[in-house]
């Protein structure tokens, strides 16, 4: 039998919470034209004019506030996830990110002097977008082609509906879900609308037509707005949310350009405004905790929410090692890993 192994994928953090370090990690995460998908010189301009001049001093101090003993909130309980995942599935398990450390390439040069002949990828990204699941299955890809292009690999899809993912994403859930709260509010990172258009291949759907993402269409396979929507709607149903009690909304903007709405930190605002007194807020985009969660909601989201009249914001935590999720990966890895 060939020697299996299975990597894990996703976003990444810097080295440390310094200036320096965050810089960097800027750097090579905004130069991703996935990313930033500006033509070359505009996203040069934009980046080394306009951002990395002042960004990374604040983003250094948002990183400050969620650093841990073990460093990355991100990389601490990705290394959980692995180890789980390892010994529930009786294979090599690896962890890369697509931006820092472990880098993909060198990681994939481990797996390939390891001897691995045979590997699964798992992008721990729920829904597909270009900005994130796209760039880490296209740049692990291309190591592979440089280091080993024999190299045997099998993807996972985007499991942004798949019933086990919900069943282990409202078991994690639902110790919050039985507190006392006037709305759950959904929060997905945002991209900008013209990522929709460039990831709909018939380029006149998304975005282009009423109802766009409630209507069938074959867009919706690439279709992050359309995902995440899928995503509420079997959690609600699975969960028994009753309507008007949920909101949706998009956080993590950047530019002037606009993104997918309504923006979170506005929905928030307005909440408290209207007298709204509890609110749930859960991050489905991240099955791990992060910065965006921890810092951009737990605390900024709080802080505006309270500011605006409401009396407590309660974040839900991501999958993270929780063993519902743990369980939903092996189930999904186990029969290429048994077969």
């Amino acid at each position: 039998m060939p020697k299996k192994a299975v990597l894990l994928l996703n976003l990444g953090s810097p080295d440390s919470p310094t200036v320096p370090d965050v810089r960097r990690y800027l750097r090579e995460f905004l130069s991703d034209e996935r990313v930033l998908d500006n033509p070359a010189l505009v996203r040069w301009l934009v980046l080394n004019l306009f951002i990395l001049p002042n960004r990374p001093k604040s983003s250094a101090e948002a990183y400050r506030k969620v650093w841990t003993d073990d460093g990355a909130p991100l990389i601490a309980i990705s290394r959980r996830q692995r180890d789980l995942l390892e010994a529930e599935l009786g294979v090599p398990v690896y962890l890369a990110m697509r931006y820092g450390n472990p880098s993909i390439p060198n990681v994939i040069e481990r797996i390939v002097n390891d001897g691995v002949e045979d590997l699964y990828l798992a992008p721990l990204y729920p829904h597909y977008a270009m900005s994130s699941y796209e760039t880490v299955v296209v740049r692990v890809r291309e190591e592979i082609a440089r280091l080993k292009p024999d190299l045997p690999n099998t993807l996972l899809q985007p499991f942004y509906n798949d019933p086990q993912y919900i069943d282990a994403l409202v078991e994690s859930a639902q110790p919050y879900l039985e507190q006392d709260y006037d709305r759950l509010l959904f929060s997905f990172h945002g991209i900008p609308e013209r990522h929709l258009h460039k990831s709909d291949p018939s380029h006149a759907h998304c975005l282009r037509t009423p109802g766009c993402c409630a209507s069938t269409h074959p867009a919706h396979a690439t279709c992050y707005r359309h995902q995440c929507f899928e995503t509420v709607r079997a959690f609600t149903r699975r969960a028994h949310v009753p309507d008007g009690k949920y909101l949706v909304s998009f956080q993590s903007r950047l530019g002037r350009d606009p993104w997918l709405q309504p923006y979170t930190d506005q929905t928030l605002e307005r909440l408290g405004r209207d007298g709204v007194r509890k609110v749930l807020v859960i991050t489905p985009a991240f099955v791990t905790d992060c910065l965006e969660t921890l810092e951009e909601i737990a605390m900024g989201g709080s802080e505006i929410f309270q500011e605006c009249g409401g009396k407590s914001l309660t974040p839900v935590p991501c999958l993270n090692d929780h063993p519902a999720f743990i369980r939903f990966m092996a189930g999904k890895i186990r029969p290429w890993a048994e077969g």
